[in-house]
C-alpha cells in the first residue's frame, strides 16, 4: 500500500476569520482546474489525503461547463475543441475518483463532483441567480469580471481585449465557478466550508473585502494550499 504523506501541504487562510472556519474543520471544497499543470494524479490524491485527515466532510470539485465552448473561442475547430475537451475532462475526472476513493474507499466522507453535477442544486441555483442579478446591477462586480476576463486572455490571445465571443465564455466560465467561493455551506448544507486553492481565488479580495455588493457568506471562508516549502527549497 502506498503511504501517503499529508504533511508536504501548508494553508495559509486568507482572513483572520477563514483561520477560524479552517480550525472548525467541518467542509472543505478542494478546487480542480482542467488544464491546470499544477494538479497532478500524486498532487490531487495528496491533497484528498490531507483534507480528509483534517475535515469532517470534503469535496472535490473541478470544472467541467463551458470548457469546449472555451476552446473553440481560443481559435480550435469545433470538432477539435469538443474532442479536446472530452480527453481534458476524462483525465481530470479520473484524477480526481481515483483521489477520492483513496483518500475514503467508504465513499461516506470525500467525494468528487464536477461543477455541472452542482447545478440543479437548491442552493447553486440560487446562488447563481444572485450573482447574474448582480452583475446586471453592481458596476464594482462588473468591472472585477472583466479585469479577471483581461487577465485570462493576454497571454492566449492577439491583443488584450480579446473577440466579443471570448470574452462571453471566459465571464461565462468565471460566473460558473463563482457560487463555490461565495456560498458553498449553501450549497453542500454544511455548518461552514474552507474553498481551498493553490492560488488566491479569483475576486477574493471582493468576496472578503469591507463594504456591500458580492461578498463571501460569514460560514464561507478561503485557503490557499500549497507544497511545503522546506529549507532546502528557500
Amino acid at each position: 500500500m502506498t503511504t501517503i504523506t499529508t504533511d508536504i501541504f501548508t494553508v495559509r487562510p486568507y482572513t483572520s476569520h477563514c483561520r477560524v472556519i479552517e480550525q472548525e474543520a467541518c467542509h472543505a471544497v478542494i478546487g480542480v482546474s482542467p488544464g491546470n499543470g499544477f494538479f497532478t494524479a500524486d498532487t490531487v490524491t495528496g491533497l484528498a489525503h490531507w483534507a480528509a485527515e483534517r475535515f469532517a466532510r470534503v469535496d472535490i470539485v473541478y470544472t467541467d461547463l463551458h470548457v469546449a465552448d472555451m476552446y473553440e473561442a481560443l481559435g480550435y475547430a469545433p470538432d477539435d475543441a469538443r474532442r479536446k475537451a472530452v480527453k481534458n475532462l476524462r483525465g481530470v475526472r479520473a484524477k480526481v475518483a481515483n483521489a477520492a476513493l483513496s483518500a475514503d474507499p467508504s465513499g461516506t466522507r470525500v467525494a468528487a463532483r464536477p461543477v455541472s453535477a452542482l447545478t440543479g442544486l437548491p442552493g447553486y441555483r440560487r446562488l447563481s441567480d444572485r450573482v447574474e442579478s448582480l452583475m446586471a446591477d453592481d458596476p464594482v462586480l462588473r468591472a472585477t469580471v472583466a479585469d479577471l476576463v483581461d487577465r485570462f486572455l493576454q497571454d492566449k490571445v492577439t491583443g488584450r481585449a480579446g473577440t466579443p465571443r471570448q470574452r462571453d465564455v471566459c465571464t461565462r466560465y468565471i460566473l460558473a465557478e463563482l457560487p463555490l467561493f461565495l456560498d458553498s455551506p449553501a450549497i453542500f448544507d454544511v455548518a461552514s466550508s474552507l474553498n481551498c486553492y493553490h492560488q488566491v481565488l479569483p475576486l477574493a479580495d471582493l468576496l472578503y473585502g469591507p463594504g456591500h455588493g458580492l461578498r463571501a457568506s460569514r460560514n464561507q471562508g478561503h485557503g490557499i494550499i500549497n507544497p511545503t516549502r522546506t529549507e532546502a527549497d528557500r
